[in-house]
């Protein structure tokens, strides 16, 4: 499933990845400052369990850096692990989740990290909120025809839409802000470009911008 891969100066475009060993879910959108969001692309990357593990981080790594080339994304957003009771899973997302950010770093680009929750929330309201719903909303959001398959690709557009819609990304304590560009963490801070994103959002939302969560049949409820 794929849009056009050419931003504008009026949009933010944000590579979400939700990440994973055996399925690596990416999904690309493009955000304007009225919180308008389309589909640039979604896909899934894949690698069996089989291989072995540095060849598996390999194909991710080689994907992710053939997309930041071509969809020249401004940002790239990554799930970030919250809670697991699977150590070797965990193992697996912390190892896939370095990629991302080493891809990031090496395009000069924002790396930013949400939770699960966060990423629920932001498209759906609830930080709790199922597979289903998500898939529903992303859906909704960026006007799709069917829910975003399987359900790894829906997770990765919502981190996206996350990212574009709150920036910043949560730091390790779960409270404080943290975005990384050009080598530097900052606790608390928004980089000038977000901060002119934000800007460009309260001024949308005071001309009377509706929470496209809030939209029935393009229309505000």
């Amino acid at each position: 499933m794929r849009a056009s891969s050419q931003a504008t100066v009026t949009q933010l475009r944000v590579l979400g990845v939700d990440p994973g060993l055996t399925r690596c879910g990416l999904g690309c959108v493009d955000i304007d400052s009225r919180r308008r969001a389309r589909l640039v692309e979604v896909g899934v990357v894949r690698t069996p369990p089989h291989a072995s593990p540095e060849i598996r981080l390999l194909t991710i790594a080689q994907t992710l850096d053939e997309w930041i080339a071509r969809l020249g994304p401004n940002a790239v957003s990554v799930e970030r692990i919250f809670a697991q009771d699977n150590l070797r899973s965990v193992i697996g997302v912390a190892q896939v989740m370095g990629v991302v950010m080493v891809a990031g770093a090496r395009a000069g680009l924002e790396v930013a990290q949400h939770t699960p929750s966060e990423a629920k929330a932001a498209v759906t309201g609830s930080g709790t909120a199922g597979k289903a719903q998500v898939q529903a909303m992303v859906q909704r959001i960026l006007g799709l025809d069917a829910p975003p398959k399987p359900a790894d690709a829906a997770d990765a557009l919502a981190q996206a839409i996350c990212h574009g819609w709150r920036g910043g990304g949560t730091g390790a304590d779960g409270v404080t802000e943290m975005v990384s560009a050009g080598g530097a963490v900052r606790a608390s801070a928004r980089t000038p470009a977000q901060r002119q994103w934000a800007a460009a959002q309260a001024a949308a939302r005071r001309t009377g911008a509706v929470d496209p969560r809030r939209r029935r049949n393009g229309r505000g409820l």
